[in-house]
This record gives structure tokens, sequence and C-alpha cells, in this order.
């Protein structure tokens, strides 16, 4: 405490006192949080003068209590650099309260991106089931183009129409369809009209024999009356009468998409040329040369496996017909189209599900024929395989069976039938594209020896 001067020294010193005792009632503010305006208080009033007056002296060695006030009445400069944050206060050179809590700019914009894009990838998936059955009707038809490419190429190379040779070629296909479902369509309406009529005495036999065999007095007339007044008869007839719409609806939707199929061929056939121009037209000169080679590749492969086909089907169907016609078979003709079809596109198993319908209808006649007809399947069945096919598919195409029947499978999975048929011309496609693509090496003396079949070594007797 210093020493006071005087009179007014003695008031400066009760005037200090008194505002300490005052602000000693106030709590302590908190840091960083504005000052509490205070209310006017007269005798603090009447006492600044006083203070104010009163200049206090420093002291020797000591902190100046004047000078801190005034310190911490200034206002902090901008400029100067952060200090140390006091006890419970907030780190040094943080940012004020609220600019950490701010969004970015970029998140609304990556958030209306990402909606975008779920949005666009569902639209894509919905618009892709729907129009599933499309995409396959024009597979379908773009294969069905490039196994009539030769032809047409070569007709439009004599001087004909490409149009007009795609028309003759379209009605040579449809020509030999209809002949084949005619031959098929009267097989199976002749065996249903004689098991329709012959369905009498079948039953007459059954009759007596369970009236022989169990001593019951059974009718014909009975039963008959008994089925037709029976309820679920009734039911059957309500049903097959309310199925004729759906069996309707099946054949219109199978009539449009042949028709689809059709259109989206005669176009890809017709207008082969002016498609491969647009397709390369849109790609730099150095891809244009792959793109028709791979075409070219496709076209080759497509069409050689369906004549090689087609050829091996009419030599099966010409075979078989002579040896149904010589043994006395009924419908000797429409069972040779059905081997010769069903033997030839139907890899691994045809020949065997072709084979058994003529031994079916064989049996019917003599059950030794039955048997002669089997063995002609097997034996044509080796001839094919070991003599015909290797001549007529090494330059064509030339799979291994295994992968012939591993894609059929496939196909089969993924798009049916159509899978089915379609899925050895597009294994043979790729297999070229891999072999004209894929560099392929010399075997080394170590994996050829041990890669080739060990020769047998043979011991002469020594001479004496």
């Amino acid at each position: 405490m210093r020493p006071f001067r005087g009179t007014g020294g003695r008031w400066d010193r009760l005037g200090a006192v008194g505002a300490t005792e005052e602000t000693t009632d106030q709590p302590a503010p908190v840091q960083g949080a504005l000052p509490q305006p205070r209310a006017a208080d007269p005798d603090a009033a009447s006492a600044a003068p006083a203070a104010s007056a009163a200049e206090p002296e420093p002291q020797p060695g000591g902190a100046d209590p004047g000078a801190a006030g005034t310190a911490a009445a200034r206002p902090a400069d901008p400029a100067a650099p952060p200090g140390p944050a006091g006890p419970g206060g907030p780190p040094a050179g943080a940012a004020p309260n609220g600019a950490g809590d701010r969004m970015p700019r970029w998140l609304p914009r990556a958030v209306v991106l990402v909606l975008a894009l779920v949005a666009c990838f569902q639209l894509g998936s919905w618009a892709f089931h729907q129009l599933i059955g499309l995409l396959v009707n024009i597979l379908i038809a773009f294969f069905l183009a490039l196994a009539i490419e030769p032809a047409v190429a070569r007709m439009a190379a004599a001087g004909m129409r490409r149009g007009l040779a795609t028309f003759l070629m379209f009605s040579a296909v449809f020509a030999v369809s209809v002949g084949f479902l005619a031959l098929l369509g009267s097989l199976l309406a002749g065996q249903i009209i004689a098991m329709v009529e012959g369905f009498p005495g079948y039953l007459d036999s059954v009759i007596d024999f369970i009236n022989s065999t169990f001593r019951t007095d059974l009718s014909r007339l009975e039963i008959q009356e008994s089925v037709l007044r029976s309820d679920w008869l009734r039911k059957y007839v309500q049903n097959s009468a309310s199925g004729v719409l759906d069996v309707s609806a099946t054949v219109l939707g199978g009539l449009f998409k042949l028709l689809t199929i059709g259109l989206f061929s005669f176009y890809f056939a017709a207008d082969g040329p002016r498609l491969r121009r647009a397709l390369c037209s849109v790609l730099p000169p150095a891809k244009q040369a792959e793109v028709l080679r791979a075409w070219e590749i496709a076209v080759a492969k497509t069409g050689g496996y369906l004549y090689s086909r087609g050829l091996m089907a009419l030599i099966s169907g010409v075979a078989t017909y002579i040896v149904l016609a010589v043994l006395g078979v009924p419908y000797a003709p429409a069972l040779a189209v059905w081997v010769g079809l069903v033997s030839q596109f139907i890899p691994t198993i045809g020949t065997y599900l072709a084979g058994a319908l003529p031994v079916l209808l064989a049996f019917s006649v003599d059950p030794w024929y039955a048997l002669y007809v089997l063995v002609f399947v097997v034996v044509y069945q080796q001839f094919e395989n070991y003599m015909l096919q290797p001549k007529l598919t090494s330059k064509t195409v030339d799979i291994h069976p295994a992968v012939a029947f591993g894609s059929v499978i496939a196909g089969t999975a993924l798009l049916g039938a159509v899978g089915a048929l379609i899925a050895i011309p597009a294994v043979a496609t790729l297999q070229a594209f891999l072999g004209a693509y894929v560099k392929r090496y010399e075997l080394t003396r170590d994996a050829d020896s041990s890669t080739s079949r060990p020769r047998r070594r043979v011991r002469l007797p020594r001479l004496r």
C-alpha cells in the first residue's frame, strides 16, 4: 500500500477501496464473453474525477496496477500474433465459433451427382429388362444374317441385286422350314388319328382283362357314361375353354417374334455393306481394319458351321430314309427329316434323341426292325464322327466335343432353346478371334516330350 499525500490521497485511497468492494460483489466475467453493462452509480461517478486527477507514481521493481488495467481495457490488435490461451478458453489460432460447422461448397453438388447416377442406373436397368426380348430377337437375326451372308455375297458378285439375293435365300429357308413342319405335323397327326380310332379297341381289351382277372362285370358303355357325367371332366373342359385365349396369345406372340427376327435378319443381310461402312465411319483408320477382319471371321465361321451342319443333315436324312423305306417303317420321309435336323443341330445328345423316335415306330411294326434301326443309328454315328465330320468341318468349324457340349449348356441356361442353337457359332467365332489375336509360341523340347505320346520300342529277334 503506497502512502497517500494529504487529504486528496486519503480520499483517493478510500475511493479505490470502495470501488474494489463494489467490484468484488459482481460475478467473475467469463473469458471471451462481452462485458455486462452496469447501472449508473452516482458514488462511482463522483469518485471517477478524483481517481483520474490523482496520478499514481510507479513503484520500483513492482508492477504498476494501472498499466495492467489499461492493457486489459485496450482492444486486441488483429495483426498481432495469437498468444497463449488461458485456462478454459479456446486453443491458440482456433477458428471462431460456428466457422467449422459451415457446409462445404462441393457437398450439394456431390449429393446431386450421386442421386443422378443412381436414377440413371435404375432407369437403364428397367429399360434393359423391358427390352430383353427385343435384344434376343436382334441377336438371333444377326446370326441368321451372318449365316446367309456368303451365299448373298456370291449372288451379288455374280451381278444380282443384293436385296433380291437376300429375298431368294430367305424364301429357300422358309420353304425348308415349312416342309419340315408339314412332315412333322403329318407324322403327329397320323399318330393321333390312329390312337383315337384304336382307343375303343384298347379300352375293350383292358376291360376284358380286368373282368377275367378280378371276376368283375364292367362294360364300356357304363364307363363312358360315368366319365362323361363326372365333375372332373366338366372342370377340365371349363379350364380348357378358358385356356384357349392363353394359347391364342402365345401363338400370336410366337408369330410376331418370327416376323421380327425375319425383318431384322433381312435388313442385316441386304444392307450388310452399308452397316459395315456406318460402323467403320465412327472409328479411326487403325481400328477399321480390325473391325472388318472380325466381321469376316464371324461370317466365315457362322456360315461355315451352318453349311457343314446342313450338308451332314442332308446325308443323315437320306441314309435314314433308305433304311426305313427298306424295312417298311411308316412315315419314313418325316422320320428322315427329323433325324437329319435333330441329330446335327443338337450336339452330343442330338443323335440319340433323333434315333429314339424311329426305333419306337419300328418296334410297333416288328421288334427285330427296332433292333435293326438301333444298329444303323450306332454305326452311322461312328461313321459320321470319325470319317464324315472331320472332312467337312476341318475348314469351317473345328471345336472339341467337350467345348461344344459345354457351350450348348451355357447357351441354354442364358437364352433357352435359342441359346442352344447359337452357342456353337458364337464359340466358333470366339475361338477364331483368339486364334487370330493371341500369339502362340513353339513348345520347348521338354514340354513337347512330356505332352507327346510315348513311343513303343519294338524288339527284333537276334540273329544267330
